[in-house]
Order: structure tokens, then C-alpha cells, then sequence
């Protein structure tokens, strides 16, 4: 079984095919096709994997190329985790926002909304070549924004796209955690967007032991999204949100916290990451060890400001071992070998959220066979989250039709409309400084 890795340069790529190096079953994957179009990257990366590779028998087979189709063709799976733009792109996108005084983050606010408007026009291009190239291939997307991006996709490749995130999969273990219950055997009944999601409840044996954490503040303040947004407000909420809501419910302390670092993520990851791709090129360095390296710094400093700014201190040893790749494995195995199983996925809404139309692609949990990935049926949401959950998509609704259009006043709107953009003159700013230093938004007009 081939699976092809779009953006096989990325730094994270060696998660991926640690996954697959253990997994020894029937219909597993022995053949992986890197795709990058930076060769340095893709040979950096390579490296990587081969010493990942070194004595482990029938290892998954490696070779890479900056060819998009002959990547494509005889894919079975094709894992999409692209960056346009690449870091030095989310640099950007933090440093425009915060100078207007708003959110740069990737996936949240205008960095995020920035980030898929030069996405989404790659993004559907891909879709439109494996349609071509290798229709029978499911397409798992990692890309981000995860949710809106599926959702460009799924126009060309229906319910064969689906998004993984590792946020609400880390979330839902942390609340099994502290309850003493099995996550593999608990029911997180997580719903949302992708990074725009809140736990509900765990059911364990039929029993929801969320109002247990709800009432002891002790257990609330023993892990990560407790001390980020503190007991009261969760107990006011009757959830658990996922942790990129911090940048909603405490927006005005996150900006300050970003634009009083010392540096921003995206600056971070992409000084780092040179200086990895610089050692790993050096034939006399292990890449694996350098590798390992700058990934324990990375995990460690991931949303330090938001915890800074919530006086949540350090990330806890359990939350640093990543997660999105057993989610891509389970997937893979599930439909590769209709091994039926739960995961909390972005797929199409169908009738789970009324509050939504069924093309919307949502976060929720779903059962997945052979056939695809379907969604469970979902409680609705409370008016506070309805209301947050539909504005967002209305914006992401208007980056899909401003990546169709290249009208530029349509990028003002998606960029106004957000719960995190004050005002139309800075919406009109914003679009100004980033067409200004993207190319990948040379489109409008």
C-alpha cells in the first residue's frame, strides 16, 4: 500500500512514519512518496527517516520527489500537510496582525484567515489532481486551517477527504486522565470546528464523569486547559474547551502576552527549523538526533504565551509526545482494513449540527469502517457556542469564495466578519500589509 506525504519536507513527517515503522499488520503501508518542492528539505528528511529506518525489518520503502504527480499516482492514501508560504510565511502572517493590534496566529483570527486565503487556491488544486490521478485514494489533510481546508477539498473529493488534528484527541485524553479512566474506552462527546471545539461530557460504562471534574477544583487545576482557563469559567461553561479558545475567551491578555514576546511562534519555529535543516544536511551529524532534538524544544514552547498570560506554567510530560499520527494510522488501518473504530475527525456535517448545513465540514466524532468516516449524531450546542461556531464559519464560508473570486472586497469581508477583527479599517489594513509581503495572495484583485 503506497501512501504519498504532500509537504514531505515538513518538519513533522518523522512522526508519521514512526507510526507506520510499528505497525507490522496486514495491508500495512510499504511504500511512502515524499513530495516537497525544496529539495534541500526533502534530503534533510530523508536522512531522518532512514535512520529512523535502520534495522527494523520490511521497513516502509522511502524515495521522494518535487513532482506533485508522479507523487500522486498509485497513491492509496495522500497526507496533506503542506505550508504555503512556508515559516518564514507565518512570520508574517503573526508580525501584520500584531501591529494592527489583533490575533497572528495560524489557524485563529487574521493570521489564520491570512494563511488559508493563499492555501485554499493550493489546496484545491490538489484536490482536483488526485481526482484525476488516483480517484480511489482517501485524502487525509493535515494542513491548516484543517477545518476550512477539508472543506476546499471535499467540493472535488467529496467524504474521501477527511481532517485529523491532534488537539481534540490530547484534550479528551487529558480529561480521561485526571478522571482515572481508560481513554480507549471512555466517550468524548467533543463537538465544533477544528480548533474551535469543547468537550462535553466522557461517558464511562454509560456514565458522564465530566460533572465529577466540573465540582473539584483540585482535578480542574491538575492539568493543562484547567490552569489555562481557569475553574470558574469552566464550571460556567458545564465543558472543556479546546485549548485554541483561550484565544477567544482571553483575547485581550493573548495579544498582549504575543506582542510582548521576545519573539513570536512562527519567528521561533522558523530560526529553529533552519537551523535543524542546516544540521541535518551535514553528512557528518545524525539528522534522527537533531531531529529529536529540536522537536522536544518545540513541544515544550507550544502555546507558551497563552499559558504565560493564564499563569498556567509548564506543559506536562504526557502532552509532549504529539498525537495527529496515531490518528492518521487509525484512520488508514480503519478504512484500509475496516478495523471499525471511533476518532474525532473534521468530515462534512451532513444532519449532525442543525445549526450548520451539510456541506460544512465540522470537528465531532465519528465511526469509521472501509467505507469512509461518519459523524455521530450530536447533542446541540448552547447559544454561546452556536453563536461562535456559525460566525466562524461564515468567515471561513467567505475565504472559500474569495479564493474562487480573487475579489479583494470579498477578503475585506472574511477578514471584518471575524469574532476577532474590531473593525472594517483594520480588516482593510490587513488585507493591504498581507498582499503586500505575500505572494501567495497575488491573486487579488
Amino acid at each position: 500500500m503506497q501512501l504519498t506525504i504532500l509537504g514531505g519536507g515538513g518538519f513533522r513527517v518523522p512522526l508519521v512514519y514512526g507510526a507506520l515503522l510499528g505497525d507490522r499488520g496486514a495491508g500495512r503501508v510499504t511504500r511512502v512518496v515524499l513530495h516537497d518542492p525544496d529539495t534541500a528539505r526533502l534530503a534533510a528528511v530523508t536522512r531522518v527517516l532512514a535512520e529512523q529506518a535502520a534495522g527494523v525489518p520490511d521497513a516502509p520503502e522511502v524515495t521522494a520527489t518535487t513532482d506533485v504527480d508522479e507523487a500522486l499516482r498509485g497513491a492509496d492514501f495522500v497526507f496533506s500537510a503542506i505550508r504555503v508560504g512556508g515559516a518564514e510565511g507565518r512570520a508574517e502572517d503573526e508580525r501584520v496582525a500584531l501591529a494592527e493590534g489583533v490575533l497572528g496566529q495560524e489557524t485563529v483570527g487574521a493570521g489564520g484567515i491570512a494563511y488559508g486565503l493563499r492555501t485554499v487556491p493550493v489546496a484545491v488544486d490538489i484536490a482536483r489532481r488526485v481526482a484525476r490521478l488516483a480517484p480511489e485514494a482517501w485524502v487525509i489533510n493535515f494542513t491548516n486551517p484543517a477545518g476550512l481546508v477539508t472543506e476546499a477539498m471535499s467540493r472535488h473529493l467529496g467524504d474521501r477527504v477527511i481532517g485529523i488534528c491532534d488537539s481534540p484527541v490530547g484534550l479528551g485524553r487529558r480529561v480521561a486522565r485526571v478522571l482515572g479512566a481508560d481513554p480507549e474506552r471512555a466517550w468524548i462527546d467533543y463537538v465544533g470546528l477544528n480548533h474551535l471545539g469543547w468537550v462535553r461530557g466522557l461517558r464511562v460504562a454509560g456514565r458522564d464523569e465530566l460533572p465529577r471534574l466540573l465540582d473539584d477544583p483540585v482535578l480542574l487545576g491538575s492539568f493543562e486547559e484547567g490552569r489555562l482557563f481557569g475553574a470558574e469559567w469552566l464550571r460556567s461553561l458545564g465543558a472543556v474547551p479546546n485549548e485554541y479558545l483561550h484565544y477567544y475567551y482571553f483575547n485581550r491578555e493573548t495579544v498582549r502576552a504575543y506582542r510582548e514576546a521576545e519573539q513570536t511562534r512562527g519567528a521561533f519555529l522558523r530560526d529553529q527549523q533552519a537551523r535543524f535543516y542546516a544540521q541535518a544536511g551535514d553528512p557528518s551529524v545524525s539528522a534522527l538526533a537533531a531531529w529529536q532534538r529540536t522537536r522536544a524544544e518545540r513541544e515544550s514552547t507550544y502555546m507558551a504565551e497563552n499559558r504565560e498570560a493564564a499563569g498556567a506554567g509548564e506543559r506536562e510530560p504526557e502532552d509532549l509526545s504529539g498525537g495527529y499520527e496515531k490518528v492518521a494510522l487509525a484512520l488508514m488501518r480503519a478504512v484500509a482494513r475496516n478495523e471499525r473504530t471511533t476518532l474525532i475527525l473534521n468530515v462534512r456535517n451532513r444532519a449532525t449540527l442543525a445549526a450548520l448545513d451539510a456541506e460544512a465540514v465540522i470537528e465531532v466524532p465519528c465511526l469509521v469502517d472501509a467505507s469512509g468516516a461518519h459523524p455521530v449524531a450530536a447533542d446541540p450546542l448552547p447559544g454561546h457556542a452556536t453563536g461562535l461556531v456559525c460566525a466562524v464559519k461564515a468567515v471561513e464560508r467567505e475565504v472559500l469564495a474569495t479564493a474562487a473570486s480573487g475579489a479583494r472586497a470579498q477578503a475585506v469581508k472574511a477578514f471584518a466578519l471575524h469574532p476577532l477583527v474590531d473593525s472594517v479599517a483594520v480588516a482593510r489594513r490587513l488585507v493591504d500589509a498581507y498582499t503586500a509581503v505575500h505572494p501567495g495572495l497575488s491573486y487579488l484583485r
